[in-house]
């Protein structure tokens, strides 16, 4: 018995296409010191002072930040995390 040349493929009527990154915005808020979201930021991400004084200037400068991106589940978890330690974060689709 021999392999078919060609096999047919299932039609389908689910969209297929890969779910797009997510990503947390942390936003700046008149109530946590920046040290404190410096410091949550290393605790939370294992980010390095450097880089997590760079988000930290551009929450406070610009307003918010992108701090994790991932599966939206993930970055659902990562929003949990922030708002226990106080920061106002949210996602969003990349």
């Amino acid at each position: 018995m021999t392999a078919p040349a060609q096999l047919d493929r299932p039609e389908t009527d689910e969209d297929v296409t890969p779910d797009r990154p997510w990503i947390t915005i942390v936003w700046n808020d008149p109530v946590n010191l920046m040290s404190y979201v410096t410091f949550v930021l290393m605790e939370l991400f294992g980010y390095a002072r450097e880089k997590a004084e760079a988000l930290m200037l551009d929450v406070h400068q610009k307003g918010k930040a992108v701090v994790s991106n991932g599966t939206r589940e993930q970055m659902e978890h990562d929003v949990a995390r922030l708002h226990a330690r106080g920061l106002w974060a949210t996602v969003q689709q990349d």
